[in-house]
C-alpha cells in the first residue's frame, strides 16, 4: 500500500470526501458536477490503492467501514484548509473590495450614516457591508473584518475594543402624564416595559430590565409584561412610537435622543455599565491588506471622534481561531 501524498489521486480523494460527506454517490456527483458513476470509479481506484475499502455498498445506500470513518475528518479538514488557504490569496490580490460583518443595529445607526466620511477617507475602497447576527468564522477568509458587541474572547484575532456599553431607559417624549409619571425608576411599573431579544441572539446573553432594575435595587417592577423584539432597530422604533420604555445604548438611541425623538426620562443616575464591548475583530494576517488596515484605522478614528474609545490603545492578538 503506498500512502504517499504524490502517490494518491486530488480527484480521488475529492470524491470520497464528498461521498462520505453525503453518504451518497449521487449527492457527491451533483456537489462535483459528474457523474455517479465517475464518483464511483475514483473512489474504487482510490480503494484499490489503499488496500482497503473505504464504503460498504448496499442495494439503495452507502456506508462508511472503520477505514472510511477514520480518515473522513482528516481528509475534510486538509480540503477546508485548502479552500482557506485559496480564499485568502484571492482576497489578497483583490485590490478594491472589502466585507465588514456587523449586527442590524450597529450598521444602520453607525455606520450607514458614516459611509459617506468612509468614502472620502478612502474612494478606491468598495466596501461590502454583511448586516446580521449570524456568527461568522473569520478563519474562513469570506469576511475580512466584524465589529460586534462582546466580551472581546476572540483568539487568534486582532480585537480592538471600540466602546464600552451601557444601558439605560429612553421613551417617547409624552409617554408620560401626571397618571403616569415617569419622575424616577420606580415610576417603571406604570408602564409597559419593551424587552430586547437581539443581545442573546448576537452575543449569548441577556442584558435587559432584569439586570437594570437588580443593579439600581429597584423592587415592584412586573417583569413579565411588555412586548419582546428580536431586533434593536425595531424596538427602538416601537419606543419613538410610544410603545413603552425601552433599555437603549448609545448605538442603538443617540440618533433619536439627539432628533428628541426619544428622552432619557431618569437621565443623570440611569446608566448600567455592561461587562461587554463593541469591538472591531479581524484575523492578523488581514491587516497586510492595506484595504484592511485603512478600514480599521477609520474605525478607530470614527470612535475616538465620537468620545466612546473604551482604551487608547485597545489591540490584542491571542493563539487559536474564533467566531465573530
Amino acid at each position: 500500500m503506498d500512502t504517499r501524498l504524490s502517490t494518491l489521486p486530488l480527484n480521488s480523494l475529492r470524491a470520497f470526501e464528498a461521498a462520505a460527506r453525503r453518504l451518497s454517490f449521487t449527492e457527491a456527483s451533483d456537489e462535483l458536477a459528474v457523474t455517479p458513476a465517475a464518483i464511483s470509479h475514483q473512489i474504487r481506484g482510490l480503494e484499490d490503492r489503499l488496500g482497503m475499502r473505504l464504503f460498504e455498498r448496499r442495494t439503495r445506500a452507502v456506508a462508511l467501514t472503520e477505514a472510511g470513518k477514520l480518515i473522513l475528518p482528516e481528509v475534510s479538514q486538509a480540503f477546508a484548509t485548502m479552500q482557506r488557504a485559496l480564499a485568502r490569496l484571492e482576497r489578497l490580490h483583490d485590490d478594491q473590495h472589502i466585507t465588514v460583518t456587523l449586527s442590524p443595529s450597529l450598521a444602520a445607526r453607525w455606520l450607514l450614516p458614516r459611509l459617506d466620511r468612509f468614502q472620502q477617507h478612502a474612494p478606491e475602497i468598495e466596501l461590502r457591508i454583511s448586516a446580521s447576527d449570524e456568527l461568522v468564522d473569520l478563519a474562513l477568509g469570506e469576511v475580512d473584518a466584524a465589529m460586534r458587541f462582546g466580551r472581546g474572547n476572540y483568539p487568534g484575532m486582532q480585537v480592538d475594543k471600540l466602546a464600552d456599553v451601557e444601558l439605560f431607559p429612553v421613551c417617547a417624549p409624552l409617554l408620560a402624564s401626571p397618571d403616569r409619571p415617569l419622575d424616577k425608576p420606580s415610576d417603571l411599573a406604570r408602564h409597559n416595559l419593551l424587552h430586547d431579544d437581539s443581545w442573546s441572539n448576537a452575543s449569548g446573553v441577556t442584558p435587559g430590565w432584569d439586570m437594570w432594575l437588580k443593579t439600581l435595587g429597584v423592587q415592584g417592577v412586573d417583569l413579565r409584561r411588555g412586548d419582546h423584539f428580536s431586533d434593536a432597530g425595531v424596538i427602538v422604533q416601537a419606543a419613538i412610537l410610544g410603545r413603552g420604555v425601552a433599555l437603549a445604548s448609545h448605538d442603538m438611541a443617540d440618533q433619536a435622543l439627539e432628533n428628541r425623538q426619544l428622552i432619557r426620562p431618569f437621565e443623570g443616575n440611569d446608566a448600567v455599565a455592561l461587562e461587554f464591548g463593541i469591538y472591531f475583530v479581524c484575523p492578523p494576517e488581514a491587516l497586510q491588506r492595506p484595504q484592511v488596515a485603512a478600514l480599521r484605522n477609520w474605525v478607530l478614528e470614527e470612535f475616538k471622534r465620537d468620545g466612546q474609545v473604551a482604551t487608547p490603545d485597545g489591540a490584542s492578538t491571542a493563539p487559536g481561531t474564533s467566531q465573530t
